[in-house]
């Protein structure tokens, strides 16, 4: 219900300084004016005022008022913040005093849901206020900046209209066949179209999954064989004792998780248990989790011993991590050297050939930051979506198929890619036929 007024402390209720309690809504200042020492019924937008919260005759808390009236305010509704004093105790009973003359508690986010539903920002921007605020590094703070700044719309946007255009023009053929001015759409024209769609959505597909490397980081499993030194390239990668070093084979019986920022790119570290045959039960529980996080991981770094000659169970990791994003590196090269592979000596901290070797690898990515980009999984798998329509569309417009036949999967695209800003497809089908041709005739 956007007619009722909805009010939450839009800081955290602890003890501090101050706290803000805020109401969205037509009677947000009828309800502060019922608790406040002033009235607030002719305050202009975007000022504010000193006075009392009151209990009947009894302050609870002196205070600063803001008002903002919609619709030039976030929610685009007349919105009141009262800046009290930071307790626990004070915050909640202005809180309780305001839900007491008739305001609803705000589900979470339902101030800029209002936001949104009230047409003041786009469903991608809604997304980008609550990553701004979860934001714990430079990367995901400029990039939810541009999504508030509107960069998710400003890349859809061009993909959307000239997909209309080609809806548009199909649905006119087919409802105005007598309308002469008009393009009539062939097999010929509508191809070149859906090769370029798919061109550009598997650019913006691509762009954003590397974006979501540098923003989010790398699920990394370190896996090899028993005593090959896993846990002391997680230290080494760490600069910390993480994980426990022991000449004992089979060490590490569960995983050992942690982060480490090498600069061009972030790693969630796994170090895994030492994969071999055994008969120790608590041991294939931790093998068992092993394969699993290689199973999932978005990289994987098998670590061989150069000390020795590989064997059949070196082979077989070997074998599996070629289906997998993976980079192999030889650890004790302190005890053998290897030319021509990754050599690293964990054990003595020497592993600046592989972190050169992961940062070059997403040097280039970095760019990615400055551009208007895809931001999260919803976005992307929409992207896919309509992606994937294109191409089925490719081919049944190569085999001839009717195009009146083609039109409900251009929608079914065209919706797809509008819910990434959350257009409603179908309203904006009417405008663009009203806005593009004359079909009062």
């Amino acid at each position: 219900m956007l007619s009722d007024t909805i009010v939450a402390t839009s800081t955290a209720v602890n003890n501090g300084a101050i706290a803000i309690v805020r109401l969205s809504g037509d009677d947000a200042v009828n309800i502060v004016n019922s608790i406040f020492s002033k009235d607030i019924s002719d305050m202009r937008s975007y000022t504010m005022t000193h006075g009392f919260i009151k209990d009947g005759d009894k302050v609870v808390d002196e205070v600063i008022v803001s008002v903002f009236r919609g619709p030039n305010s976030y929610t685009k509704e007349d919105i009141v913040e009262i800046n009290t004093h930071g307790g626990v105790y004070v915050t909640r009973k202005v809180l309780n005093l305001c839900l007491a003359k008739g305001a609803r508690a705000a589900m979470s986010g339902e101030f800029t849901k209002r936001a949104y539903l009230n047409g003041r920002i786009d469903l991608s921007e809604a997304e980008a206020v609550n990553d701004l605020i979860n934001a714990n590094n430079e990367i995901k703070h400029k990039s939810a900046i541009r999504g508030i700044d509107g960069s998710i719309e400003r890349l859809i946007d061009p993909l959307l209209d000239s997909v209309m255009e080609v809806i548009g023009t199909i649905e006119v053929n087919i409802d105005y066949p007598e309308y002469d001015d008009v393009t009539v759409m062939t097999h010929n024209m509508i191809i070149p179209h859906l090769k370029d769609w798919i061109a550009r959505s598997d650019e913006m597909i691509d762009k954003a999954e590397r974006f979501r490397v540098i923003k989010d980081g790398l699920n990394t499993a370190i896996i090899g064989k028993p005593n090959v030194g896993k846990s002391s390239l997680l230290n080494a990668l760490l600069k910390k004792d993480k994980a426990i070093v022991t000449d004992i084979a089979g060490t590490t019986r569960d995983l050992v998780e942690d982060t480490v920022d090498l600069g061009n790119v972030t790693l969630h570290l796994i170090d895994t248990a030492g994969i071999r045959e055994s008969e120790d039960v608590v041991e294939k529980i931790g093998i068992d989790r092993s394969l699993k996080a290689m199973e999932e991981a978005d990289l994987v770094i098998l670590v061989l011993d150069a000390s020795r000659p590989l064997d059949k169970e070196d082979e077989r990791l070997l074998a599996f991590v070629r289906k997998k994003k993976h980079i192999v590196v030889y650890n004790k090269g302190d005890i053998r050297k290897i030319d021509g592979v990754i050599s690293i000596s964990a054990k003595n901290n020497d592993i600046s050939e592989l972190v050169d070797i992961l940062n070059d690898e997403y040097q280039s990515d970095q760019a990615l930051i400055d551009e208007d980009i895809l931001n999260n999984e919803r976005q992307i798998a929409l992207m896919k979506k309509a992606n994937d329509t294109f191409k089925v569309l490719l081919k049944e417009a190569e085999d001839d198929i009717p195009l009146d036949l083609l039109s409900s999967d251009l929608y079914s695209a065209y919706h797809d890619l509008s819910m990434i800003i959350g257009k409603d497809y179908e309203d904006d089908l009417i405008d663009h036929l009203f806005k593009n041709f004359c079909l009062g005739k």
